[in-house]
């Protein structure tokens, strides 16, 4: 008896969790029907909306850039700017330093002219001031008035003085032994 008192029990059993399994399964297929139709709801949304939110994220998109545009236009400027006084610094400095290479040039070729004995343009118009002064005294002694003294373009180029100075220089030496 025992025997069938479980068995009875266990078919009780068996009709409560048959009834329960059903239960559930029937609750589970109902919310993974409602699942599946919030996702078809949101698909559909997403379609109707989509275009609205790409056409928002396309005019973000445009701000964006023309902001990054005028920044990089901004650097550029900028950078521009400082390349040219950078540029300009150079160029002063060179032209400095050219003025100087130049000074020193003029500095040691009249330093060589000079140990040559080769007369300066200043040594030229010295020596042609004192012949005027000298002729005006010749003339003074002669009782006649000096002579018109040639223009600056007439005579001789210093060049020309300067190589036959030291040739002067030699007839005089002699003329004086």
């Amino acid at each position: 008896m025992v025997r069938k008192l479980k068995s009875l029990s266990q078919q009780k059993k068996s009709g409560a969790a048959a009834l329960l399994d059903s239960h559930v399964a029937a609750l589970v297929k109902d919310s993974a029907q409602q699942i599946w139709l919030a996702g078809m709801g949101a698909f559909s949304k997403a379609q109707e909306e989509g275009g609205k939110v790409f056409e928002t994220l396309v005019k973000e998109g445009l701000s964006l850039q023309k902001k990054t545009q005028g920044l990089a236009e901004d650097k550029i400027s900028e950078v521009t700017g400082r390349m040219s006084a950078m540029a300009e610094t150079v160029t002063t400095r060179a032209g400095q330093n050219w003025d100087k290479l130049e000074t020193l040039f003029e500095q040691r070729t009249a330093k060589a002219l000079s140990k040559l004995g080769v007369p300066t343009a200043k040594d030229v118009d010295a020596l042609v001031k004192r012949i005027d002064a000298l002729t005006a005294q010749v003339a003074a002694l002669n009782g006649a008035s000096a002579p018109a003294r040639r223009p600056r373009a007439a005579q001789p180029k210093p060049e020309a003085a300067a190589r036959k100075a030291p040739a002067k220089r030699a007839a005089r030496k002699q003329a004086a032994a």
